[in-house]
């Protein structure tokens, strides 16, 4: 089965809007922010503000053959929030989505997976920023030690599935790729098109 997603880096085949001039406003390792002088669609004179990502959001869902998953819980900065998570993080462009996605349960569960299948790809903030995310799922699971990075003060959860989606229906996982991908195995599971 392919490991690669279909819609990677979409290119629309018109674009109405015209870039007159662009400048970067700030600059780190992994995120660039432009003010752009712009015409809109209709021709008119306008501003745009651009969050321009060097990291492709990868997540991951690994799920056992007893119907259950793990969360990762952390304090969120930007937010100022506790988040209940699926194993997510960042993948260099330059690295295939694959081998970051594998990476990135090893470090945060310490779960390593013999099947994965993609999920789901999506834009995260399609308005202001470029920031695109792919997800896994990971079954045939191995278990190890999680090595989190100095960054993450992380806490694992192993559940039933069932009630991860609980947690995303009553607001307790607020995280979009968590929210989509677990969404998405529900809907898959009750359509029968995937086995635990």
């Amino acid at each position: 089965m392919s490991t690669e997603f279909p819609n990677q880096h979409p290119h629309s085949a018109s674009n109405p809007w015209t870039t007159l001039q662009t400048d970067t406003v700030y600059d780190n390792p992994w995120i660039q922010v432009t003010h752009r002088d712009v015409l809109n669609p209709a021709g008119g004179k306008g501003i745009y503000g651009v969050v321009h990502f060097k990291n492709i959001a990868i997540g991951i869902v690994p799920l056992d053959q007893e119907g259950y998953t793990w969360l990762v819980g952390q304090y969120r900065y930007a937010p100022g929030v506790y988040s209940w998570e699926i194993p997510e993080g960042g993948g260099p462009l330059s690295r295939p989505l694959l081998e970051s996605a594998q990476r990135e349960l090893l470090e945060e569960t310490g779960i390593r997976a013999g099947r994965w299948t993609p999920l789901l790809d999506m834009h995260l903030s399609n308005s202001v920023s470029d920031e695109y995310g792919v997800v896994y799922l990971a079954q045939d699971l191995e278990f190890g030690l999680a090595e989190p990075e100095e960054t993450e003060q992380l806490h694992i959860r192993r559940l039933p599935l069932a009630e991860a989606l609980e947690m995303v229906m009553d607001g307790q996982i607020t995280d979009s790729l968590s929210v989509a991908a677990l969404l998405k195995i529900n809907e898959l599971l009750r359509r029968g098109a995937l086995a635990l």
